[in-house]
């Protein structure tokens, strides 16, 4: 009877840089995936449901950091834990210079936004992210589509007790 007081909406994080051309586009499809039916290509299909939360030009936390670490696939790189989080930009570190930690990755960052791969972003629920991938996004969206249309079931564990 009260089983519907637990379900939650899905926390989707963005962070998120106007002015790279990868953050702008998987913002307006995380926007449009909100507002327009999902997948787009079937018009019956109602919109996603989630939480948006946009972060323009912040990086991410030391903690964020780790916790998007756990999300990535594969875990880990032979350029380095945080060679996931840097682009190509000048500012970004070479090989020898990369940071070893989430605060010093976060401390790079933000001094050196342009080295972060823009966008960031994290289904803090599904346990899913994507550095600098559009094609990540949709996948992530694909995840909760999944979910919403019962092709994947929720690892919700019912409590026991007083209301069951």
């Amino acid at each position: 009877m009260f089983s519907s007081f637990l379900k939650t909406l899905p926390q989707i994080s963005i962070f998120h840089n106007p002015s790279s051309p990868a953050s702008v586009r998987a913002l307006a499809l995380l926007r449009s995936a909100l507002s327009a039916p999902y997948p787009p290509e079937k018009q019956d299909a109602p919109p996603l449901q989630f939480n948006l939360e946009v972060v323009e030009r912040t990086p991410p936390t030391p903690d964020q950091i780790k916790t998007i670490m756990s999300y990535l696939e594969p875990k880990g790189s032979e350029n380095g834990p945080y060679s996931a989080f840097l682009s190509a930009h000048p500012s970004a570190p070479g090989l020898s210079e990369q940071p070893q930690t989430a605060a010093a990755m976060s401390n790079l960052v933000s001094r050196h936004p342009e080295a972060l791969k823009w966008p960031l972003v994290v289904d803090w629920h599904g346990g899913k992210a994507s550095v600098g991938d559009v094609d990540g996004v949709k996948n992530i969206l694909e995840a909760l589509r999944k979910r919403r249309d019962g092709e994947v079931k929720d690892d919700v564990n019912p409590p026991s007790g007083w209301f069951s």
